[in-house]
């Protein structure tokens, strides 16, 4: 497997093997011991998938403590842009955030610790997968508007479709008044 460090400490992308031949192809999307070396947590809770169609843009989603979640992310069928953004008050990067061009035909996934918002944008229709750390809490959800222009978040798309609840989460600095952006 190969691993591509981002600017962000914590966030990597993970492109797998993929082994092809006339029948299709093989590949591994999650090995412990392989994990473990790479410093990742290893105690998975909850798997979630999602379909979206052209163009439907979800996010930007977090749990917060102590139900933070780390995602382990990919799409199945389909390409995502995927955005993850640092709300980690005490990071030299909070407020910064990282795409990665997600593809099935690559299986390329990315590693998304606790104490991120996260988001795609579905490029095609697409099946999400993700692999979670923590279990789901309604009690500790929270988002930041999509568009939030602090931010000023490229989504390669114009006029996504986005839920009426993703349209009126906050900004940035609304949640986070006394952090310097």
């Amino acid at each position: 497997m190969q691993v591509r460090h981002t600017s962000i400490e914590g966030l990597i992308e993970l492109i797998p093997r993929v082994f092809e031949d006339e029948r299709g192809h093989f590949l591994e999307t999650y090995n412990k011991p392989l994990f473990e070396k790479l410093g990742l947590p290893i105690d998975f809770v909850q798997d979630n998938q999602s379909f979206s169609v052209k163009g439907v843009l979800r996010g930007l989603h977090f749990q917060s403590e102590p139900y933070a979640q780390g995602k382990l992310v990919r799409v199945i069928t389909g390409q995502v842009l995927d955005v993850a953004v640092d709300i980690r008050e005490d990071s030299p990067t909070f407020g910064q955030y990282e795409t990665f061009l997600l593809d099935a035909r690559l299986s390329n996934m990315a590693w998304i610790p606790g104490g991120f918002a996260h988001g795609f944008v579905a490029l095609e229709d697409s099946v999400f997968s993700y692999k979670c750390t923590n279990v789901y809490n309604k009690q500790a959800e929270g988002g930041l508007v999509w568009n939030d222009p602090d931010l000023n978040i490229d989504w390669g798309i114009a006029n996504p479709i986005v839920s009426d609840k993703d349209q009126i989460l906050p900004a940035l600095r609304t949640l986070f008044p006394h952090v310097t952006v």
